[in-house]
């Protein structure tokens, strides 16, 4: 896996965790740490969803078994 795709994976998992905690418990950890609608939380979920994007590209990757 390259460099670039292992920290979107990395930033993708952080958003899935968040969004996890939104369902569950009611709690959004990005608004909590940035602040709720600010430029910088905005940012923040800019990043995650770009990240999404490029890990689409694991769906259509072949893995060999060792």
């Amino acid at each position: 896996m390259q460099t670039l795709q292992k920290i979107a994976l990395v930033f993708t998992i952080i958003g899935a965790i968040n969004w996890g905690l939104i369902g569950i418990f009611d709690f959004n950890l990005v608004a909590t740490i940035f602040g709720d609608g600010t430029a910088f939380s905005r940012i923040i979920y800019a990043i995650v969803g770009i990240c999404g994007l490029i890990n689409i590209g694991l769906l259509f990757t072949e893995y060999k078994e060792h």
